[in-house]
């Protein structure tokens, strides 16, 4: 059997058996009393009985296994009984409803289908013929009541069997949409993993990191002023390594908690400021920094600048030889802007753009704006970044 035939068997099994013990005995019902003589009525019976057990030891047992030499054998052997039947009884021709529904069902093939309907009609018209001792006159009419009914079996056959195998393919392609769909689940997460392995490390590198960059300086000033005998200079600086420490550590309870950074638990503007003064202090830069009311800001807006002003202060700190900075944030529209300004070693055209930068760039992007570099050797640093103040799932839905 075909394996799209074997699994619909497989499917309902129960229901073809309970619809093939109800019109067997049905149509033994009227077969066997129909029967002209007890010898008839006998071996009308017995083909009944043949006929059961070969359903049970051929047909069903081979719709079960897949095996199509039972299902074959039992088609050979439903043809031979219902001919008979229709040759030892006048009603034994109602086994046809049995017989074409397994044909149909059975065979492997539509073309097969059609050969064994027409072999059945075939046994039946000459069954039905040597039963009422025809003449040459009646074959005409019994053979074509005979083709009515084989044309209906094909019809039905056909259609059937076209629901049968459009039930399995629909059932193959859900099978291909669910997985479909549980890969591409499984593809989504992993993407999603990755976009937070990076969204973490980037975390870490404007928090973390330069929060450690900061204690390593702080510590070698230190030990420096002890070596130097300024034992209060020292002090002042262990308090500030201290207090960056603490720093850090709220940054990472926050990473851990996924919360907003501690930093903008007062705003924006105090934490430039206060990114301000640590800088005074601990590097000893003339920093000013100037904020206009840029009202309330998105979590995801406020959140790049002050990672961005962060990245952009430790690096002045750690590369541009400045002795001042300047650092502004205003509004304009619907644009909040950030500006850092130096008056260190500037750029020259071969110099690259280290990791905070680019993921200074990375930041920008993903929240909607950009992120502007300009230097000139010897005449400092411009850094300005530019966000919509307003998300952008907000500002898709008001230009649609």
């Amino acid at each position: 059997m075909s394996s799209r035939r074997d699994e619909f068997w497989r499917h309902s099994m129960r229901a073809w058996d309970v619809a093939f013990w109800v019109m067997l005995a049905i149509s033994a019902a009227f077969a066997v009393p129909d029967a002209e003589t007890t010898g008839h009525a006998v071996s009308v019976l017995a083909g009944f009985a043949v006929l059961s057990l070969a359903y049970l030891a051929l047909g069903r047992r081979g719709a079960r296994r897949g095996d199509a030499r039972l299902t074959q054998t039992y088609l050979v052997v439903l043809v031979l009984v219902v001919t008979f039947e229709t040759w030892a009884a006048a009603l034994g021709i109602v086994l046809l409803f049995v017989a074409y529904s397994h044909i149909w069902f059975f065979a492997l093939s539509r073309l097969q289908g059609v050969g064994w309907t027409v072999l059945l009609t075939a046994g039946v018209v000459v069954a039905t013929a040597l039963r009422v001792r025809a003449e040459a006159v009646d074959l005409p009419s019994i053979a074509g009541q005979a083709t009515l009914g084989m044309v209906f079996s094909i019809g039905l056959g056909l259609w059937v069997t076209y629901v049968a195998e459009q039930s399995e393919e629909r059932a193959v392609l859900l099978d291909d949409l669910r997985a479909t769909q549980a890969a591409l689940a499984a593809s989504h997460h992993e993407q999603g993993v990755h976009a937070e392995r990076a969204r973490l490390a980037q975390e870490i590198h404007d928090t973390l990191a330069q929060g450690f960059t900061s204690v390593v300086m702080l510590t070698q000033t230190a030990s420096a002023e002890l070596d130097a005998g300024r034992a209060p200079a020292a002090r002042e600086r262990l308090a500030q390594i201290e207090a960056v420490a603490r720093d850090n550590l709220a940054e990472a309870r926050a990473l851990v908690a996924a919360f907003a950074p501690p930093a903008l638990d007062d705003g924006l503007a105090a934490a430039l400021h206060r990114l301000g003064d640590q800088l005074r202090t601990q590097a000893g830069l003339d920093v000013r920094v100037e904020t206009d009311d840029v009202g309330e800001l998105p979590q995801e807006t406020a959140v790049t600048l002050l990672r961005a002003a962060q990245e952009s202060l430790a690096n002045v700190r750690r590369h541009a030889g400045a002795s001042g900075l300047t650092v502004r944030l205003g509004r304009s529209s619907d644009v909040v802007e950030l500006e850092v300004l130096d008056d260190g070693r500037g750029m020259r055209d071969d110099d690259g753009e280290g990791n905070g930068v680019r993921g200074m760039r990375e930041r920008a992007r993903a929240a909607g704006g950009e992120l502007e570099l300009h230097g000139t050797p010897g005449a400092g640093t411009r850094v300005v970044l530019r966000l919509p103040t307003t998300p952008d799932d907000v500002r898709k839905d008001a230009l649609a």
